[in-house]
């Protein structure tokens, strides 16, 4: 088993991906969103560790070397290039990750034994389910287990990923303390606003919206995002 370099993903555990990617592009961090159909097959889960990435051609050993050089709290990254005419996931395989202490797995392709996967209870994320697996056993492509592509990022354990009901992002493992203390304060500014607005005062009132729309009719120029930075008001900046 490799030795245990995990990344600092403790402060981004708990935080959702929305305040997550709103801090990657506060700080300037490329918003690496997965593609929105890559979803939970299991609602409700959430997901955060280093991403420990697996290349599939076919065979079931590349993600059991995965898992065998994984330390516990990782997340087994699957690639299977988007394929949607085979799983390439089951319940064995989420069982020994599982049972190696991993935090989940994300699948760009299929996954299959739905009804055992709920049982086991580990977060996925996938493109879906399909009855069949593999058809094809095709050569095992070099650097296997280095790095894995999800839709158009290329992810390595140099990664962390976060997922929940809203999808799933990958961010640098070094720029997690900055990006969580980011994602914490627009945290905490919308839920503020929000209970605000539960008590009466819009929106619109707490962020100036009538002085924006007489400013814009003097400067067509003027942007909202600029108008709030003289607010205080900013959430997406």
């Amino acid at each position: 088993m490799d030795t245990d370099h995990r990344p600092p993903v403790d402060r981004l555990t708990g935080l959702t991906t929305a305040h997550v990617a709103d801090a990657c592009l506060r700080a300037g961090v490329a918003v690496r969103c997965a593609p929105a159909a890559l979803r939970p097959a299991l609602p409700g889960r959430r997901l955060a560790g280093p991403v420990r990435p697996a290349r599939h051609s076919g065979s079931v050993d590349v993600f059991l070397e995965a898992i065998d050089r994984a330390s516990p709290g990782e997340v087994l990254v699957v690639d299977d290039g988007g394929r949607t005419d085979r799983a390439c996931v089951g319940d064995l395989v989420v069982r020994e990750a599982h049972a190696a202490g991993l935090a989940g797995l994300v699948v760009w392709g299929l996954h299959r034994d739905a009804g055992d996967l709920a049982a086991v209870g580990l977060p996925v994320f996938s493109l879906g389910a399909v009855p069949t697996g593999p058809l094809e056993l095709d050569p095992r492509p070099t650097g296997a287990l280095d790095a894995a592509q999800v839709g158009p990022w290329t992810v390595d354990p140099g990664d962390l990923v976060l997922a929940d009901d809203d999808g799933v992002l990958f961010v640098p493992a070094d720029r997690a303390d900055e990006l969580a203390d980011l994602a914490r304060s627009i945290r905490d500014t919308e839920r503020r606003q929000a209970d605000r607005i539960r008590a009466g005062e819009t929106l619109r009132t707490q962020l100036g919206f009538d002085d924006y729309l007489t400013a814009r009719a003097a400067d067509p120029t003027l942007t909202f995002r600029a108008h709030l930075r003289t607010v205080g008001g900013a959430i997406e900046e």
